[in-house]
């Protein structure tokens, strides 16, 4: 939020650690009620803080239990119930979207997934931009082709993979297209976003959604996002969730250097990080130039 009300944030995070708490995620009404807050508001507010409505933090939460246990080698049927939920068609209903694919799918490598992926040369180097039926589901950069494709399939190594150079579908052109525009490479109008199709935990999503709001040129660390999102204690685990970001320049997580001010690592290359951060630090210049000097016309007024 840009301005904010004390008694709104101390609510938010009440209903915030009920959810993480609740085996079963309590009616919007009931949130509301506990916070003394009506359910519109309150679904308005928490939307805005958090990034998802109280409903999609409960069932992110528990697919991240999900993952956990999936991975740690769990048979889906244990891991449905470890992770809290009642049966597993409710675990079904929703794994498309929270998964990308089913449990299964995903612990047998993404197994019958389907990936559409295209690479482009940019300033930083390569960039390969991939995309699932249901959204972008990387965005990385790197030296050569061979090492993308190989971080692309390092996560679902199972998954069926198909490059589209020639006649490039519409939701990686978007993203390139975007990219371009939001770091000077190009003067063509930037296009929305396509849809997302990344697995995450309510808090690597609260992470992400808060490093978008970080202006181009600016940077913060991680005790300082961590105070943003009023997780003051959070630092060492916003590391984690920005080290686990598969979307580089959508997710802008090289924006967050450490406590010293020190530029710290990124997962696609330090010196990629420094390269990013100078030329958005160079492209605010005249911006922050102008703004200085309007106000003086007004001071002078």
């Amino acid at each position: 939020m840009n301005a904010r009300h004390p008694v709104t944030e101390s609510a938010l995070e009440r209903v915030r650690q009920q959810l993480e708490q609740a085996d079963e995620a309590p009616t919007l009404s009931v949130l509301a009620k506990t916070v003394q807050l009506s359910p519109g508001y309150l679904q308005r507010a928490f939307r805005r803080r958090y990034g998802i409505s109280p409903a999609e933090y409960h069932r992110a939460r528990r697919f991240g239990q999900l993952k956990a246990a999936l991975r740690d080698g769990a048979d889906v049927a244990s891991a449905v119930y470890q992770a809290g939920f009642g049966s597993g068609s409710r675990v079904y209903e929703h794994s498309d979207r929270l998964l990308g694919m089913t449990p299964a799918s995903y612990r047998a490598g993404g197994a019958g997934a389907s990936i559409r992926y295209t690479t482009t040369p940019t300033a930083l180097g390569q960039l390969l931009v991939a995309a699932t039926a249901r959204g972008i589901c990387a965005v990385t950069l790197g030296d050569d082709d061979s090492k993308l494709e190989t971080l692309l399939t390092s996560e679902f190594p199972h998954a069926a993979r198909e490059r589209v150079d020639n006649g490039r579908e519409e939701w990686l052109d978007a993203v390139i297209a975007r990219i371009a525009h939001e770091l000077g490479w190009s003067d063509v109008a930037a296009p929305a976003l396509p849809p997302l199709d990344v697995a995450a935990t309510a808090f690597q999503w609260q992470v992400w959604n808060a490093l978008t709001r970080i202006p181009a040129g600016s940077t913060l660390s991680y005790g300082g996002l961590a105070a943003a999102i009023d997780r003051p204690k959070a630092a060492r685990a916003i590391g984690r969730a920005c080290g686990s970001n598969r979307l580089a320049l959508i997710v802008p997580c090289h924006r967050i250097v450490r406590e010293d001010g020190s530029i710290g690592g990124w997962r696609w290359g330090v010196e990629r990080k420094r390269e990013l951060l100078a030329s958005e630090s160079a492209a605010r210049q005249p911006t922050d130039a102008t703004e200085s000097a309007r106000r003086q016309r007004q001071a002078c007024g």
